[in-house]
């Protein structure tokens, strides 16, 4: 004899609340998900701001880069020393105890210079005053005219391996100007 009619709407009823409520329960339990998931997207906006911003303080104890923009004459006395510059230093090594130093040398006046005798004493951007240079060398260039450059190359026989010289960026040529033509 088959149900009546008024019992299957009450089961019917019945599951129909029940996945109501679970539908319920997973809306509620989705919604906190999100909310946390905000929470914690908004905590790790905050802290990666905080990282990146600094103090006025932090940036005036960090030490300045002693690298120079560029290397000019130690004796200031010679009238062409302010017009001449030294770039572009590497060392090579063509054989134990001798290292071959390529540079350029920068003419920045009007005027034709001419030949130019330079003694050349290499050393370090961090050497405190008074550290002796790691090498010296004589340089002559020349024909050196007006806003010119030229490329010297110099073997310079020495103790010292290439390895065991700081990187071109560290390097810091001091000269001085013993003859001009």
């Amino acid at each position: 004899m088959p149900a009546p009619e008024s019992a299957v709407s009450e089961t019917a009823a019945r599951r129909m609340s029940h996945a109501g409520q679970r539908c319920i329960k997973f809306s509620m339990t989705f919604s906190r998900i999100i909310r946390v998931m905000k929470l914690w997207l908004t905590l790790l906006c905050l802290a990666s701001l905080m990282g990146c911003s600094s103090t006025s303080a932090d940036k005036q104890t960090k030490p300045a880069p002693s690298i120079p923009a560029r290397t000019t004459a130690s004796n200031k006395s010679n009238p062409l020393a302010k017009y001449i510059e030294l770039v572009g230093i590497r060392a090579n090594e063509k054989s134990p105890g001798l290292l071959q130093v390529q540079f350029g040398v920068v003419n920045h006046s009007e005027a034709d210079i001419g030949d130019v005798k330079l003694d050349v004493s290499l050393g370090t951007t961090a050497a405190k005053a008074g550290d002796p240079p790691l090498i010296t060398f004589s340089a002559k260039v020349s024909a050196l005219g007006p806003n010119e450059m030229k490329q010297v190359s110099v073997d310079v026989p020495t103790k010292l391996r290439v390895y065991e010289l700081p990187d071109w960026q560290f390097l810091k040529a001091d000269f001085q100007i013993v003859d001009s033509k």
